[in-house]
Order: structure tokens, then sequence, then C-alpha cells
């Protein structure tokens, strides 16, 4: 009997116990829980005080961010390398960037203003996992690094450009350049304007205020509707006067373009009659007392005065055979164009680039720059014109004739020819 009492005390004690056990246990939780609550209270009172906010902000401003950027457009005497050794990074991870660009065909010429971008990873001690460089205004190439490797995969970008045609007249009153930039178009456009004219006319002379011109030329313009480039000349007419010299841009074989006067008549002739724009004749060929040595001698070829720095362009296609210091003439390039001409450009500030001996140019490209070098008085081009190993008078020189164009060659001209001047008078209307 006393046993069976014991038992059943016992197992009463064990229930008891446990309420006991488990009252604590929901007692010790709630004061957990409302000890979290009170806590997260007062923190949320804490953060919510205004000093508390005016440290965190603090805090947070002054975190680096892992990514950051630079962009860079190149400068004059700039080379990839001095480029990359600008950056703040390692020399090793220098020379595989400028590995990676150096493989790139494209970019096997750096450019004036060429534009550079970088992106760094900073939690790896300013790593770049990306970099373009822009080939062109309308096109640049991508380089994005290889997952956990150390090269850059590249991919060609073209640019999202919107081509548009731009038609601009006006009548001279000052020169042809001031008042081609009172339009708004871009030096580049009114450079290529002067040499297409440049077979037939000397803008010194020829030109007279009240002349005029007008000019369809192509822009590319961004999403922003902002002008990043030019294009081709689609039409001119230089107004000398009221006599009208029309040129009309034509595609005569597949990849091969020119321009034609309205008979068909290619205006490109062996050499341009003026190779520099806006300058002024200060001294033409003939017998002269020398400003310097004080005697009377020979003056063998033309000077154009001009401010220095005005671009030199070539006269003709041809090869260069000197480009370097010619004594008196300073820094000269001489320049043989075919079996007859040759032509003798001095006193240069400086050469173009790449030019150099042995270097082939085109009709116009700038070869140099008005400078004073060698024995010269002031700023001035001093060009020569030489025939059959015989120095002339480059403004007596009567050029050659240029392409006329023939049989359905010029029937495809006159087609093309209507359509420009439709579209002249369609830009006409939009302006009006």
């Amino acid at each position: 009997m006393k046993i069976n009492k014991l038992l059943k005390f016992s197992e009463y004690s064990i229930f008891f116990w446990l309420a006991i056990i488990t009252l604590i246990a929901l007692i010790v939780t709630n004061i957990h829980n409302d000890n979290k609550r009170k806590l997260t209270e007062k923190l949320r009172g804490s953060f919510g005080n205004i000093y508390v906010k005016k440290i965190v902000k603090e805090i947070t401003q002054n975190l680096e961010p892992r990514y950051t950027s630079q962009n860079y457009s190149a400068q004059p005497g700039d080379t990839y390398e001095n480029i990359i050794k600008k950056l703040e990074i390692s020399n090793e991870e220098k020379k595989i960037i400028l590995d990676t660009i150096l493989s790139e065909k494209s970019l096997k010429i750096l450019n004036i203003n060429q534009k550079f971008f970088f992106k760094f990873d900073n939690l790896y001690k300013n790593k770049v996992i990306e970099f373009k460089v822009e080939t062109d205004k309308k096109n640049e190439i991508v380089f994005k690094r290889a997952i956990d490797k150390n090269i850059f995969v590249s991919k060609k970008i073209k640019k999202n450009f919107r081509k548009r045609l731009v038609y601009k007249e006006t009548i001279i009153t000052n020169s042809l350049y001031n008042s081609a930039i009172n339009l708004g178009i871009k030096p580049n456009i009114i450079i290529e304007f002067a040499r297409l004219y440049g077979f037939q006319v000397d803008f010194q002379r020829d030109v007279w205020k009240d002349d005029s011109f007008q000019i369809i030329y192509e822009e590319f313009a961004d999403e922003n509707n902002k002008i990043v480039d030019t294009g081709e000349i689609i039409f001119a007419n230089l107004n000398l006067q009221n006599i009208d010299l029309q040129l009309y841009k034509f595609e005569y074989e597949k990849g091969k373009i020119d321009y034609f006067d309205e008979n068909g008549k290619s205006i490109r002739k062996t050499l341009m009659k003026t190779p520099i724009n806006g300058a002024r004749l200060s001294s033409s060929y003939g017998k002269r007392k020398h400003p310097i040595l004080g005697y009377t001698k020979m003056h063998t070829g033309t000077d154009f005065a001009a401010p220095t720095g005005t671009p030199i362009m070539a006269s003709g296609d041809g090869k260069i055979t000197k480009a370097g210091w010619c004594g008196g003439g300073g820094n000269c390039v001489k320049i043989k164009h075919n079996s007859v001409y040759q032509t003798v450009y001095a006193h240069m500030s400086k050469f173009g680039r790449g030019i150099k001996k042995g270097v082939r140019v085109k009709q116009g490209q700038i070869i140099g720059y008005v400078g004073s070098t060698g024995m010269s008085t002031g700023p001035h081009l001093h060009y020569e014109v030489i025939e059959n190993g015989k120095k002339i008078n480059s403004q007596k020189l009567k050029l050659p004739s240029g392409k006329i164009l023939k049989g359905n060659d010029r029937k495809k001209f006159e087609v093309s020819k209507i359509k420009i001047d439709v579209l002249k008078s369609d830009l006409l209307l939009n302006i009006n």
C-alpha cells in the first residue's frame, strides 16, 4: 500500500515540476521578447534622433565607392603608352592594357581628341574591369575583362547617330571663312569647300565682297540632337561676280567619288591653285629685293602671308620626298606629284601628323602649318611649283583639265544632278 502511495506521489511530483519548468520558460521568453521589443524601439528612437542621423549620413558619404571611372581625351604629342602610364594601376596592369590596345588593328593611329574611358574595381587595387577607345566620332571599341583572367574581350560599337542634310547660303561680306563660321558651318566643311574650289579659284584675289555661296552637306547628331560630326559635301555653288560655279557629288564608278560641274566635267586638276585658305599674297614670283639679304635676287616661288598655325594643304596627290630642315626655307616639305610636277612648302612652324619622307599624301591633306622658320621676317608660306625640273610661276600655271563624263556615265550623272536639285528645293522650302 505504501509503495503504491509513493508511486502516485512521484508521478504528481514529476507533473508538478514539469509545470513549474514550463511556467518559468514562458516567463523568461516573455521577458526576453519584451526586452527585445524595448531595445528595438530604443534603437528606432535613436536613429530618429537628428544627431544620429547626421553621423550615419557622414559615415555613408565617406565610404569610397567600389567602382570609379576616368575619362581622357588625347592631346598633341600623346602616345598610347604615356596615356596608360597616367593611370594609377600596377605596371603589370598597364602592360596588359597597352598590349590589348596595340593588338587592335583599327587603333594603329592615335588621333588628337580621341576619347578614352576606363572603369576601375577598387576592391582589387584599382583593377581595370572595362575600358573604351573611340575609333572616330561615330564608333568605339569596348574592352571587357574576362572573368578571373588577365585578358580583355573586345566589341566594336556603332554609336546611335542620325544623319541629316543641311542647307546653308549667305553673301560674303568679309571673307569666305568668316561668313561660313557666322552661319554655324563647321571648320572642316569650310576647309573641304576651299579644297574643292582650290583648283580654279584663288580665294585671296578671286572672291569679292557681296559674292555668295550655297552648300548642302551631311551632319551627324546624337540622341540629344547635338552635332557630333560632319560628313560629305553633296552640293556647292560659289557665285563670283554673278557667275555660278556649281559642283555636284557623283559616284562615277563603284567606290570612286568626285565632284563635277553642271556639264559633267570634274573640277579635280593636277594641282590646286592655292594650297592655303584665307591667306594674303604677300610676294609674287619674280625678281625682288630680298627682305633679309638686302640685295635683289630671283624669288622662285609665291609667298602667302597668314597667321602662325594656319593649315597648309598638299596641292595634289603625290609622294613626300623631303620633310625636314631646308636651310633658309626652314621647316619644309617637298612633294613629287607625277613625272612632271613637284611642289615645295617652306617656313612651316611644324609638320602635319604622320608627314615624313616616303609617305603618300592626298590632294587637300594637311601637311603642315604656317610659321616663320629659316630666313623669314614673319609668318607666311613660301610655295613653289617645279615643272620638269624648272621652278615656274604657280599663279600663271595652266592646269590640266579633269575627267569629263561621257555616254552612260553622263546619263547617270544627269539623273543624280536632278535629284540633288530637287533635294535643294525641298531643303529651301523647309527653311522658309
